[in-house]
């Protein structure tokens, strides 16, 4: 750390003080891609030791650079944000340059064009003699770079533990429906992507498939075991998520795994190749089935949001809404929403009376459907949360208080 320290500190006195604004980052970019390879490996060493008190300390992201930070490093514990107060201050210039000395020269370009750029970092971590992986985002706070780093975690979890029913694991399932669109939808940081490898790793067990997966950046790597999987990076193995959609189409897929629908292109692709008969998986930023619905139809131009709701109608099957809620224990549980499309859910979609399917989730349970705020009752009367912290996630208040108060 000190050394490293060192290193900043001399690259620091570098900078002109004639440069201001953003021309500092296109200097601190230049500069670094002229530093030795042994500087940058006592650097890359201080942030791996940063990151691995992050492991300890079960923290889920770190938090670098910017003025934002008061020049701490700041981690997420238990969803939570805290000062790391035992670690040393970096002003804002040193950590530039820390974050610029993560990056390839072509990243450095693609950061400095679109002011913002997602990728992944990878170190061997000795304790338990593997590589972890980490989804790091790079963007400009107030002229300077700042940085996010979230954990990627080394173990699975079986889609079985996540507390599906048996009916909602099947409708997910290539081998019981070969074709199809599911969502896992929610916000950042709600374990969207802990789904989504649950769900590729369950069909990696037993299914003779190929998965293609697109997304940016690859956070867990899966290891072929029944099934064939190609990983395929987002500005690295391939130029965007709609090009890597199209592309697949000449892979030979049999699931396609889409790590986010963020634009009409992307939405319009996915349900195509979902309309040849491929099983396809994506997650969006929305907080219920209902709203998921919505927004994949209001993100095309209005010209197309008839063809496109009944092409959604005809191929969605189904859609995991979920939130990670603050338990009883200081740290978080998963919440849910399950939407399967049935004949009734399909004619609603088609009908645009999408506001008529949250009824039909309530009483859906039978067919493995489940509303939030049944999920939210589930985990008051289990313990695992109080009946304040189950309001303040609900979707609907109201539904929320009248189930609370039937307890």
């Amino acid at each position: 750390m000190i050394e490293a320290k060192g290193i900043l500190a001399k690259y620091v006195q570098k900078i002109p003080q004639s440069i201001l604004g953003a021309e500092k980052v296109n200097f601190i970019i230049e500069m670094a891609q002229q530093m030795p390879g042994d500087e940058k490996v006592e650097l890359h060493k201080m942030i791996n030791y940063v990151l691995t008190l992050m492991i300890e300390r079960e923290a889920s992201d770190v938090e670098v650079g910017g003025h934002g930070t008061d020049d701490f490093f700041w981690f997420r514990i238990h969803g939570e944000k805290v000062r790391v107060e035992e670690l040393p201050r970096f002003n804002h210039l040193e950590t530039s340059i820390l974050i610029v000395s993560l990056l390839t020269n072509n990243q450095c370009k693609h950061l400095l064009v679109g002011r913002n750029l997602d990728f992944s970092y990878s170190f061997h971590y000795d304790v338990v003699n593997k590589n972890v992986r980490f989804r790091a985002d790079a963007y400009f706070d107030l002229d300077t770079l700042a940085l996010n780093m979230r954990a990627i975690s080394s173990i699975v979890r079986p889609l079985e533990s996540l507390g599906f029913h048996q009916n909602a694991i099947r409708m997910m399932s290539h081998n019981y429906i070969k074709f199809g669109l599911s969502l896992v939808t929610g916000i950042t940081g709600s374990g969207k992507s802990t789904t989504l490898d649950a769900i590729i790793d369950f069909h990696n067990k037993f299914d003779p498939a190929h998965i293609v997966i697109i997304s940016a950046p690859i956070e867990y790597v899966h290891i072929s075991n029944k099934a064939i999987i190609r990983h395929r990076e987002v500005g690295k193995d391939v130029l965007s998520f709609q090009e890597g959609v199209v592309q697949a189409l000449r892979q030979d897929p049999d699931i396609i795994v889409i790590g986010e629908m963020r634009d009409p292109e992307t939405i319009l692709a996915a349900l195509e190749i979902t309309d040849t008969g491929h099983k396809v998986f994506s997650t969006l930023h929305t907080s219920s089935a209902t709203e998921s619905i919505d927004r994949i139809i209001a993100e095309v131009n209005p010209v197309e949001q008839e063809r496109v709701r009944n092409r959604l109608a005809d191929v969605l099957t189904s859609v995991v809404s979920q939130k990670l809620v603050p338990s009883v224990d200081k740290k978080r549980v998963m919440a849910k929403e399950v939407l399967i499309v049935t004949p009734s859910v399909r004619a609603a979609i088609k009908n645009d009376n999408t506001s008529e399917i949250y009824m039909m989730v309530v009483q859906g349970g039978p067919q493995g459907m489940i509303t939030m705020e049944q999920d939210l009752l589930r985990l008051v009367k289990q313990r695992l949360i109080t009946k304040e912290i189950a309001l303040g996630y609900a979707n609907n208040k109201n539904r929320m208080l009248q189930l609370l108060k039937a307890t």
